[in-house]
């Protein structure tokens, strides 16, 4: 039971363990802000230029609600969430270009990284298109023999 518990220590005190616990902490929190950006500055705009509607209450009522003499509810109505439903495809589209950026800045920065690295080589400079064509003439007559 020792060696278990040895072992599950040395898994997540690993320095990837701890970098994708430190993401998924970072990711919740940036998902709360980008979901209040989302319904609480996005919607309200796009509301505002389609008439002054509520998005996050925009609903297609399918069935409604069935009362019954009490002014009980005997049946929920049926509806589609359009708002909600583009609220949180707007959300999904602003994590993904967030990350999207993150993601192509890094790897910016991982190609200076590798510039600097790396030995300059001089490079030979590319053949130029009569050469080209006299490796393919050359070619061209070993096949024929």
């Amino acid at each position: 039971m020792k060696k278990f518990f040895a072992e599950f220590k040395e898994f997540a005190m690993r320095g990837n363990v701890m970098d994708m616990a430190v993401g998924v902490i970072i990711g919740t929190a940036f998902g709360k802000i980008t979901t209040s950006l989302v319904n609480d500055v996005f919607m309200p705009l796009i509301g505002l230029l389609i008439g002054g509607v509520d998005l996050g209450q925009l609903n297609i009522v399918l069935k409604p609600e069935v009362l019954d003499e009490a002014g009980q509810v005997v049946t929920e109505a049926v509806t589609l969430g359009l708002g909600t439903f583009l609220s949180t495809v707007i959300d999904f589209v602003l994590v993904a270009f967030v990350i999207f950026l993150m993601v192509k800045t890094i790897n910016q920065l991982h190609k200076l990284g590798k510039k600097d690295e790396e030995p300059q080589e001089e490079e030979e400079p590319a053949p130029t298109s009569e050469e080209l064509l006299t490796e393919i003439r050359d070619l061209l007559k070993e096949q024929q023999k």
